[in-house]
Formats: structure tokens, C-alpha cells, sequence
């Protein structure tokens, strides 16, 4: 009897192990500091409120089909082996702007090996180059925007920053990416004709749904520009998706919004503590852009954004940083691992193949842009 309990144990700390150890970090820590009424002034409900909303809508129009209708409706019309295989990458790095850059390979990776394994086995040699490539791709595609990944809302959120001063902030290093995986594609041996019969394209739910959707994530952005509360806009999503389909609302990543809210305590704790404040402080100032890279390959780049966001005042350099340090380990970032479980479940045999090609990948445009963001800090 008391096997299955652990059992349980185990299989939710291997499926859900950032939160385990946020969990851990945040026990630890109140032993340090008891719990008191500051407490509740660590948790940044803006963060979780628009987190939840934004999760709710993308998992509304997943669900609706609207992102595999329009990739369908583009490939249609694709010929050459090199055109489809820099639109499937291009469709991760533009749409992970949007739509956030998990949700962009939950959709466009399983859509991927559909794709080749309709073009024939002659082909299948191209799922590991594309799928690797796909994930850095959404990776830096959302770093462009507020609502691309979770530590960008949080750090739009404490800076202030409006989101065409977040956008032009990260725009030299967007379009830097853009122009090396344009080059990736180019360079790729891929030369061909190829017909990719989709059959009829799929259609999208109720146009009805699509609307509700659609509305409740444009009362989502003008929240993240602060044209409306963050209160009410959850209020709003809330109504609107329960109108729509009730049931989303239970299928969204509660496990994500725990993450932080035991970050939150974690890193809360940690500033009261004199000597790990002034520790890390020393540590930080002046590095925000390295520190934050080299301990997102450790911890990955949303709780290093949460972690060091406390320690430092130069919130620019450490979005910079947050973001360009998703590049490099397989955990840099936590989307790259929707990626990596995908190819195992497709086939375990590729998984060593897809590690090497996917970390030299990284590295090489980690060493590119880091190199990009030197170049700008001097001149700037």
C-alpha cells in the first residue's frame, strides 16, 4: 500500500520537476524566513492573472484548429523541399510571438512529422535538422514580444515598459535570428521538388467560438499595454471562455502558475535575508545579461528571470539576457523539452541524434547573438 504513494510521488516530480524543486526551494526557505503577512506581497498576481488568461485563450484556439487550418492553408501551395522546410520553421519563430512559444511547438512539431512522413521515407533524415531547428526558432521568435513566453510578461510587468519599448528592445536580436535561420534553410541541402498532398484542409471549429476567442485575447493584450486591469481582464476571460467552452479552463498548465507562485516565495524569502541579498547583488551588478544566460542553462530562463529580477535594478539587460540564455542546454529553456519528448515519442532511436544537432545548433546562435548584443552595448 504504501508503494503506490511514492510511485505517485515519483511520476509527479519526473513529469513536473522545475515545480518540485520551486516547491522544495520555497519549504527550505520558510524555515529561514517564517511565514508572516509578507508573504502575500511576493506573489505577483499580475503575472499569474495574465499567465492564466493567455494559457486559456491559446488553449481555446488550439483547440479550435485555427493554427493547424492557416499552416495548412500556407503549405497547400508549397512545391520545393527548401520552401517547406523554412515555412515550417518560420511558422514556429513568427507564431510563438503570439501565441507563446510552447503552445507553437505543442502545435507545429507533431504537424511537422505529419508533414514529412507524407513526403516518404527518402525524406525522413530531414525530421531532427527541422524539429531542432523549429524549437530554437520559437524560442527566439518570442522573445520579441511581452506575451512570447512567461518571464518576458513578468519582466514587461516590474519594468513598466510599454510593449513597443519591449518590442524595440528586442527587435536587433529578432531580426539577427531571423536572418540566420533564413541562412540555415538557404545553406541546407534540401533541393527538390516535392508535392505534399494535405487532402482537403482542415477546418476550424465554430466561427462563433473563433470570435469569443479572438475578443478575449485582445482584451489580453490591452491589458499587458495597461489599458485595462488585470483584474478585470480576468474577469472578462473568464465569462467569455466559460460561454464558450467550460472545459478549457480545466485543461490549461495549472502546474506553470504553481512554478511561480513557489518562486515567488522563494526569491520574496531570499531578499530578507541580508547575506544572500548582498551575495547575489555583487554578483549581478554590472553582469546582468551573462549572469542571467549561464544560470538559465542551469535553471532554466524563467525562474533565472524570477530568481535575479529581485537582485538587480537594470531590468533591460536582464531581458536580454533571459532570452537569449533559452538558447544553449536542452533545459535553457523549459519549450525545448515539448520538443525532445515529441521525437522520443515519435522515436526513441532519434533522441541522441536530436541532443547533438539540437546543442551545436544552440550553441552556435547563442555565440552569435551574444556576440550581436556586445557589438550593441558598445556603440550604443
Amino acid at each position: 500500500m504504501k508503494a503506490k504513494p511514492i510511485k505517485k510521488l515519483r511520476y509527479f516530480v519526473k513529469n513536473e520537476t522545475v515545480l518540485s524543486i520551486a516547491a522544495v526551494l520555497a519549504i527550505i526557505s520558510s524555515f529561514f524566513v517564517r511565514p508572516d503577512r509578507e508573504y502575500i506581497g511576493y506573489i505577483d498576481f499580475r503575472t499569474l492573472a495574465l499567465l492564466f488568461c493567455l494559457m486559456t485563450v491559446m488553449a481555446g484556439l488550439h483547440k479550435n484548429g485555427i493554427f493547424d487550418f492557416m499552416a495548412m492553408k500556407i503549405l497547400k501551395y508549397v512545391h520545393g523541399v527548401r520552401s517547406l522546410v523554412f515555412i515550417l520553421v518560420m511558422l514556429c519563430f513568427f507564431s510563438s510571438m503570439l501565441i507563446t512559444n510552447d503552445v507553437a511547438l505543442i502545435t507545429f512539431v507533431p504537424f511537422t512529422f505529419t508533414i514529412i512522413r507524407m513526403m516518404g521515407e527518402e525524406n525522413e533524415g530531414l525530421t531532427v535538422p527541422v524539429v531542432a531547428m523549429q524549437t530554437i526558432a520559437a524560442n527566439l521568435g518570442s522573445m520579441l514580444t511581452p506575451i512570447g513566453n512567461p518571464q518576458n510578461l513578468y519582466l514587461q510587468g516590474i519594468s513598466g515598459m510599454k510593449i513597443d519599448e519591449f518590442t524595440a528592445l528586442m527587435l536587433p536580436y529578432a531580426a539577427i535570428s531571423f536572418i540566420m535561420l533564413t541562412l540555415w534553410t538557404v545553406c541546407r541541402k534540401s533541393s527538390g521538388d516535392v508535392k505534399v498532398r494535405l487532402g482537403n484542409v482542415r477546418q476550424m471549429g465554430k466561427a462563433g467560438k473563433t470570435a469569443i476567442y479572438l475578443i478575449s485575447f485582445a482584451v489580453c493584450l490591452m491589458s499587458v499595454g495597461r489599458i485595462l486591469d488585470y483584474k478585470l481582464t480576468l474577469l472578462i476571460v473568464i465569462i467569455l471562455i466559460s460561454a464558450a467552452d467550460y472545459r478549457i479552463i480545466f485543461s490549461i498548465d495549472y502546474a506553470l502558475l504553481a512554478t511561480f507562485a513557489a518562486f515567488f516565495i522563494f526569491i520574496g524569502n531570499m531578499g530578507r535575508i541580508p547575506v544572500f541579498s548582498g551575495f547575489l547583488k555583487s554578483v549581478i551588478s554590472g553582469r546582468e545579461c551573462i549572469t542571467a544566460v549561464l544560470s538559465s542553462q542551469i535553471i532554466s530562463n524563467v525562474p533565472a528571470a524570477l530568481l535575479l529580477s529581485e537582485f538587480t535594478n537594470d531590468i533591460r539587460s536582464l531581458i536580454i539576457g533571459v532570452n537569449l540564455g533559452g538558447l544553449g542546454t536542452l533545459i535553457a529553456s523549459m519549450a525545448s523539452l515539448i520538443s525532445f519528448k515529441l521525437i522520443g515519442r515519435k522515436r526513441k532511436s532519434m533522441r541522441g541524434r536530436y541532443i547533438v544537432y539540437f546543442t551545436a545548433a544552440n550553441v552556435i546562435f547563442l555565440i552569435i547573438l551574444l556576440g550581436a548584443y556586445l557589438l550593441i552595448e558598445h556603440f550604443a
